[in-house]
């Protein structure tokens, strides 16, 4: 019998619905506490046991990543894999991963110093979007409207201590709906495809901050581009958000390592953990 094992640090509906899938099809399945592990020097695949594969669904992207490359290094196969995880976890990676292989994405500038930040800034010109290279949610993520509000910017990193507060993230301000796409990709399926809406007075479109989904037709452009980003990136069940500018068509922002899928379940007739626990069997059979 094929044994799944789910690691997690907080258990939210999808790890909740993804184990109950597993359950439904007969099969053995574990739910692992990803901040109680140990690992050291010495550790083995003989002595820890955690199944014929890991699905690591940890939210904390530094500890899910690095638990992911110890399990990998002891010889456990883990989706989605270190690689995939490190290039999804970090936009400026992303950005520079999609470009390389030509997935449209929006124009984005990085900078590394407060200076350079704002010549970036004038460069790109007003409205322009700033991100942290890593965080999910909206969270951190700002309209700069104007150079004062680019200074304001300036000096909330300035007195942040965070190592990564000196690294900026610049993205022009895309001429768009006001809404996104996600798709869910599990392997080389896409299972589901969301508009995800903003809400009033909210230039966002997460649902963490009030944005509604909506199912999205899965056009023929659409679905090359989506596929063109997961295998750009490494593949494995990934969420793909996208952009509809009104001149140049679909652009790339994000892809989602340990994607949330409770609102696309919620309007979308696939079975999304279904999806996820067929494609973890596969591989583990391999």
């Amino acid at each position: 019998m094929n044994t799944i094992c789910i690691i997690y640090d907080k258990l939210r509906f999808e790890e909740k619905k993804i184990y109950s899938k597993v359950k439904e099809k007969g099969l053995d399945a574990t739910l692992v506490d990803g901040k109680l592990l140990i690992f050291d020097t010495e550790s083995s695949k003989q002595n820890l046991s955690f199944g014929d594969i890991i699905l690591q669904r940890v939210i904390s992207h530094n500890r899910g990543l690095h638990l992911t490359y110890c399990m990998e290094q002891i010889g456990f196969s883990v989706v989605n894999t270190f690689n995939v995880s490190e290039i999804c976890g970090n936009k400026l990676i992303t950005s520079m991963v999609l470009k390389k292989n030509n997935v449209p994405t929006p124009k984005t500038t990085f900078a590394f110093s407060t200076e350079s930040a704002r010549e970036c800034m004038k460069n790109l010109g007003y409205p322009l979007v700033v991100k942290p290279i890593m965080g999910s949610w909206g969270r951190g993520v700002y309209q700069i409207k104007d150079q004062s509000m680019a200074e304001m910017l300036l000096d909330s990193r300035q007195d942040n201590d965070n190592s990564f507060s000196r690294i900026y993230y610049f993205q022009e301000l895309v001429d768009r709906p006001s809404r996104d796409i996600r798709c869910i990709v599990i392997g080389d399926q896409i299972v589901a495809s969301v508009y995800r809406y903003s809400s009033e007075n909210e230039w966002r479109t997460n649902v963490a901050v009030g944005g509604r989904t909506e199912e999205a037709p899965m056009t023929a452009e659409l679905q090359e581009i989506v596929l063109k980003a997961s295998s750009a990136v490494g593949g494995g069940i990934l969420g793909v958000d996208l952009m509809e500018d009104k001149q140049r068509g679909y652009l790339v922002h994000e892809l989602n390592n340990t994607v949330e899928f409770r609102g696309a379940s919620t309007v979308c007739k696939s079975d999304i953990a279904g999806a996820i626990t067929d494609y973890l069997v596969k591989l583990s059979t391999k």
